[in-house]
């Protein structure tokens, strides 16, 4: 998996500043709306929220995989830094501040599947976890993120 194919340096961004998984959601959404031509970030920001209320997609460690379907030209995402974690209704109940939110058509199944599992297995390394917490702007994150990535593929 390319992970330049999906995420871009402008929909890689630290500092975030949400007070709840709402309002981090509807931050992934603005971002990705920018770069997806057709969809407006209400429209995002609505298939998010529906796909949560169906369960949570945060993993363990303060990590989430926000995801949903919707009439995109191709899967997109957006990874999300968050100044202070937020409850998110994960399965350890930890807090959240690690979002790698997803947008993916609907006839993407394969695609979609073999995304989550490599950010899944990704995320699982406590090592990398905390490189991409250390990062210190968006350009330092969308490196690391692209070569952690890289590096899973090799």
């Amino acid at each position: 998996m390319d992970i330049t194919h999906i995420l871009n340096g402008h929909c890689t961004r630290t500092g975030i500043k949400a007070h709840s998984r709402k309002r981090a959601l509807e931050a992934a959404a603005e971002l990705l709306a920018e770069y997806e031509t057709g969809l407006s970030a209400r429209v995002i920001f609505d298939e998010l929220m529906a796909r949560e209320r169906l369960g949570s997609t945060a993993l363990e460690e303060g990590v989430a995989i926000p995801h949903c379907r919707l009439p995109c030209q191709r899967v997109r995402g957006a990874l999300l830094l968050l100044d202070n974690p937020v409850e998110y209704d994960a399965i350890d109940g930890g807090a959240v501040d690690l979002l790698f939110v997803l947008i993916v058509p609907p006839e993407e199944n394969t695609a979609h599947l073999e995304v989550l599992a490599t950010l899944a297995r990704l995320f699982s390394s406590p090592e990398n976890r905390q490189s991409l917490r250390c990062c210190a702007n968006d350009a330092e994150l969308y490196e690391l993120i692209t070569g952690l990535c890289s590096s899973q593929v090799a």
